[in-house]
């Protein structure tokens, strides 16, 4: 009778997974137990047991081998992410394979743009980076990326997104925005797996203030005029206010973004016997779900598909 007139549920359908992909040997992420670096060949194994297993969806962060200030990695014809996406939509064309949109990865410094500096002053420049960003999303939607989802939160992205997709005959290749992501102390062991860290500074001049909603609405906004076709809200946990506003203010197709924080807080927390990994887990997406998320991106993906088939 509980399961008759449950008002959200959770689904393997509604899941993505994470990858990082990398040139070289797979390696451990140490603050983030269960996730890898992963080779192109390894990230194929991985995600063709995923997939057997009911996970529908990936979204892929590359590693790059070599890093320098104009993020050329980015969007070369062989980067690392476009050489993972043709070979996972060659192995599993089923698979909905989303991909990043973001230069921090791919820069000497770290920084999600082009960076400046005068009198021993640096500053990040919004509009030329815009360039960069939009050839990296067409690079992608080349290699046969069914989404891009671009995270570096620079004004008007989205739409010099659309315009370089859409002249370069990618005009029904969707694009899942970061549209509300914050400056988040929740991303620490992300910024290891991902090899990110910024040089200096920190990412507050481009991401959100995490006191401000009626903003993140503002932001949300823009990002639909612009051409999103999916938004998203990022960390989600402790966003769920966000989350909420968002779904009900606008009523898009609405992504929920469990961030590395919130999936190694529970795994260390787990692994000390302090709580139920398997509950906590399913508790905290089951949030997202009636906060208003369709889409939760989440490490734990491959965990919830087997609890979920448990029952």
């Amino acid at each position: 009778m509980r399961r008759l007139v449950a008002e959200a549920r959770l689904h393997p359908d509604q899941l993505v997974l994470p990858y990082f992909v990398r040139v070289g040997r797979k390696s451990a992420v140490s603050s983030m137990p269960g996730v890898f670096q992963l080779s192109v060949d390894d990230l194929l194994k991985e995600a063709e047991r995923a997939h057997a297993s009911g996970l529908r969806a990936v979204l892929l962060f590359g590693i790059p081998d070599q890093k320098d200030e104009k993020a050329s990695g980015a969007y070369a014809e062989n980067g690392i992410v476009q050489k993972a996406v043709c070979e996972l939509k060659r192995a599993l064309p089923e698979l909905v394979v989303i991909t990043d949109v973001c230069l921090c990865e791919y820069m000497s410094h770290g920084h999600c743009g082009i960076v400046e500096k005068k009198s021993g002053k640096a500053r990040i420049l919004n509009d030329p980076t815009l360039e960069l960003l939009a050839r990296t999303a067409r690079s992608h939607a080349e290699a046969g990326a069914d989404i891009v989802a671009p995270s570096d939160m620079m004004d008007g992205r989205v739409r010099a997104i659309r315009q370089q997709l859409d002249e370069n005959g990618f005009a029904d290749t969707p694009i899942m925005s970061y549209a509300a992501k914050f400056a988040s102390a929740f991303y620490g062991p992300f910024r290891e797996a991902a090899e990110s860290t910024p040089k200096f500074g920190d990412r507050r001049s481009y991401q959100m203030d995490n006191a401000n909603a009626a903003e993140a609405l503002r932001e949300v906004g823009l990002d639909i005029q612009e051409g999103a076709d999916i938004i998203m809200v990022k960390p989600a946990l402790a966003y769920l206010d966000i989350i909420y506003r968002v779904k009900s203010t606008f009523g898009y197709p609405t992504a929920a973004y469990a961030v590395s924080a919130e999936y190694s807080m529970i795994k260390a927390a787990a692994a000390k016997g302090w709580i139920d990994e398997r509950n906590v887990t399913l508790e905290s997406l089951l949030a997202m779900r009636r906060a208003g998320a369709d889409i939760i991106i989440t490490y734990a993906a491959k965990e919830v598909i087997r609890w979920l088939k448990e029952g």
